[in-house]
C-alpha cells in the first residue's frame, strides 16, 4: 500500500515556529517495510494538491480539526482511505468520523498496526481504541521521515500522561495514566539522535523523584542540551534543579497559569496553589536556567487588573519566553462541560467555526467582555515581545547566559514577535461551511 501521513497547520501560511512532529517517527517505526510511506508537515511546506494514496492519514489537534476535514473532502478518491488520530479523535471521535473512514482513539502502538492490517486485507474498522498498556515504541532516526530541517532541533519523549487534572487541560481526555520509557530505552534512543539540542515533549517530565534521577544521571553522558516541562513540585527541589543543569537541562517550560488564587482553584492546578512564584524563579535561576512561563487568562477569579499584574509580574522576573492565554474551552474538559452547562460558550464547536479566529475569546467571561480578554491577552504579548522589553528581560538576567542561552533567548523572542503578528486574528482552518457549529 501507499501511504501518505500529514501534520497541519492551524492556517495555511507556512509557520517560523515548528517543531520535530515525534509522531512521524513512531509511525515509521510502527509501519512494515513492504509499505510505501511518505510523509507531509504542512506547518514548513504547502501540501500538494493531489495526493494519490491508498491511505491518507491525519494527524488531528483540536486547532487542526477543520482543516483535517477540508483536506480529507479534498483528497477523498474512490478506493483512498481516510484515517483521522490524535488528540482531538480522541474526544470527539462520531464528530471525526464525518469526514473520515476509520478513526483511530488513543495511542499509535495501540490502534495503526491492526488498522494497516486490515487495510491490507481490504476491510479496515470504523473504529480502533488503543489499550494503554502498549508500550511506548522505541523510536529511532529513518531515513526519508524527516524532509524539514526544524532548526537542528530534536524531540523526545520519556513518557506519556500527566499525574496532574487540571481542569482546562486535555491530557487527560487522552491519557488516564502515565507511562514512561526505561532509563535504558531513553539512552539508546537518544545516543541515536542526530542533534545535539532536544526538547523533551513530555506533558510532566518528572512523575516521581527516584524515576527522574536515574534518567537524569544516565543521560547527562550524552552531553545533550535540552529543555522540557516541569511542575511547581519539582521547581521547589535544588537537588533535582542541579542534576537536571548537569545532564544538560537549559531551559524549563513551567504552567505558572495565575498570580490569582481563586483562578488556581478554578483550574484545579493544585501543584501551584500556596506557592511563592518569586521564590521558586529565583532558585531556577541560581542553577543557570531559563524559563518559559505559560499564564491562562480569563478564569471566572479574574478582573481587568489581570492583565497588567501578570505583564509586570512576567517581565519584573525576567522570563525568557512566555505564553499569555485566553482561557479556551477544549473540548472533553470540565471547563468545556461547565461552560457550555452554564450557557456560555459563544460556539458550540469554535473549532468548526468559519467565524472564530484566533486569539479570538470563544466563551464569555465573568468579570469583563469577550473583547476585552482578547485585546487584553493580544496587548501582553505585543508588549512582551517589543524590542525593549526583549532587551530590558535579557539585561536583568545575565547570570543565566551562557553563549548558548543567550543564542535560544534572542532565537525564542524573535520567532514569538513574529509569529504573533502572522497568527492574531486568522480565520482558523479555512471554510469547512458546516452546519450547526456557531
Amino acid at each position: 500500500m501507499k501511504i501518505a501521513f500529514i501534520r497541519l497547520n492551524m492556517f495555511e501560511h507556512i509557520s517560523s515556529d515548528a517543531m520535530k512532529p515525534i509522531l512521524f517517527g513512531i509511525i515509521r517505526a510502527l509501519t512494515p517495510e513492504c509499505h510505501e510511506l511518505v510523509f507531509y508537515d504542512e506547518r514548513t511546506d504547502p501540501l500538494p494538491e493531489v495526493i494519490d494514496a491508498d491511505v491518507i492519514a491525519f494527524s488531528v489537534e483540536t486547532y487542526t480539526a477543520k482543516r483535517a476535514y477540508i483536506h480529507a473532502q479534498k483528497y477523498r478518491r474512490p478506493g483512498t482511505v481516510i484515517v483521522m488520530g490524535g488528540f482531538h479523535a480522541a474526544v470527539m471521535p462520531e464528530e471525526i468520523l464525518g469526514y473520515a473512514d476509520t478513526v483511530l482513539i488513543g495511542d499509535a502502538e495501540g490502534t495503526w498496526p491492526q488498522f494497516l492490517a486490515d487495510c491490507a486485507a481490504g476491510h479496515p474498522q470504523r473504529r480502533y481504541t488503543a489499550d494503554e498498556s502498549v508500550p511506548m515504541c522505541p523510536v529511532t532516526p529513518a531515513p526519508g521521515v524527516y524532509a524539514h530541517r526544524y532548526y537542528g532541533i530534536g524531540v523526545y519523549q520519556i513518557s506519556r500522561g500527566c499525574k496532574f487534572n487540571c481542569d482546562f487541560c486535555s491530557i487527560k481526555t487522552m491519557y488516564r495514566h502515565v507511562r514512561r520509557k526505561s532509563a535504558a530505552q531513553i539512552v539508546q534512543e537518544l545516543s541515536a539522535m542526530p542533534e545535539k539540542i532536544l526538547f523533551f515533549a513530555d506533558d510532566n517530565l518528572f512523575y516521581d523523584k527516584d524515576s527522574a534521577l536515574e534518567t537524569l544521571r544516565a543521560i547527562a553522558p550524552l552531553r545533550k542540551k535540552w529543555a522540557c516541562q516541569i511542575s511547581m513540585d519539582a521547581a521547589r527541589d535544588d537537588a533535582l534543579l542541579a542534576e537536571m543543569k548537569r545532564a544538560g537541562c537549559f531551559l524549563v517550560l513551567m504552567g505558572f497559569e495565575s498570580l490569582n488564587a481563586d483562578s488556581l482553584a478554578e483550574m484545579h492546578k493544585a501543584a501551584n496553589v500556596m506557592q511563592d512564584y518569586e521564590a521558586l524563579i529565583r532558585r531556577i535561576y541560581r542553577h543557570g536556567l531559563l524559563i518559559y512561563g505559560t499564564f491562562v487568562l480569563g478564569c471566572d477569579g479574574d478582573r481587568e487588573d489581570v492583565f497588567e499584574r501578570t505583564y509586570r509580574f512576567a517581565v519584573r522576573n525576567h522570563i525568557a519566553v512566555t505564553n499569555f492565554n485566553p482561557l479556551i474551552p477544549m473540548p472533553g474538559t470540565g471547563t468545556y462541560a461547565r461552560m457550555a452547562k452554564e450557557g456560555r460558550l459563544r460556539y458550540r464547536k469554535w473549532w468548526l467555526s468559519d467565524t472564530y479566529r484566533y486569539g479570538e475569546t470563544a466563551f464569555i467571561p465573568k468579570h469583563m467582555t469577550p473583547e476585552t480578554l482578547q485585546d487584553g491577552c493580544l496587548s501582553m504579548r505585543t508588549r512582551f515581545y517589543s524590542v525593549p522589553c526583549i532587551f530590558r528581560r535579557l539585561f536583568g538576567n545575565l547570570r543565566c547566559m551562557t553563549p548558548m542561552n543567550l543564542i535560544v533567548f534572542l532565537l525564542a523572542n524573535f520567532i514569538s514577535r513574529r509569529e504573533i503578528r502572522s497568527k492574531q486574528g486568522q480565520l482558523l482552518g479555512g471554510i469547512l461551511g458546516a452546519s450547526d457549529v456557531d
